[in-house]
């Protein structure tokens, strides 16, 4: 865990990005690469939807928040992926529940 949960986008699209978004997303927040879980997510649309990537994860500073943001824009654009949206659903450990039990432990990094 965290979530990135890409909408608007093929598989084909994103194959050759996926790896290097992972790495610099598990860089910058400062967690495993291998806890980065990865989603393409294709929805039937009934409006005009802009392409977009959904973070879901813990509270972290704004200051790192940002970075996440920026780095992973930066990405994107040079992929070709231009006004693609990114946004937080920021989750609360207390309301995550591991094994049954909530993440009451987890430490804001």
């Amino acid at each position: 865990m965290p979530y990135l949960r890409f909408n608007g986008f093929t598989t084909e699209e994103l194959t050759s990005l996926i790896p290097k978004i992972t790495q610099v997303f598990a860089i910058t927040a400062d967690i495993e690469e291998g806890k980065v879980k990865v989603e393409l997510c294709q929805r039937d649309s009934l409006t005009h939807n802009p392409r977009y990537l959904e973070i879901l994860m813990f509270q972290r500073s704004q200051d790192k928040h940002d970075r996440i943001v920026a780095d992973l824009h930066e990405l994107l654009e040079s992929g070709g992926f231009k006004d693609t949206h990114i946004f937080y659903m920021i989750l609360d450990p207390k309301l995550y529940y591991k094994n049954g039990k909530p993440l009451t432990g987890y430490v804001v990094q």
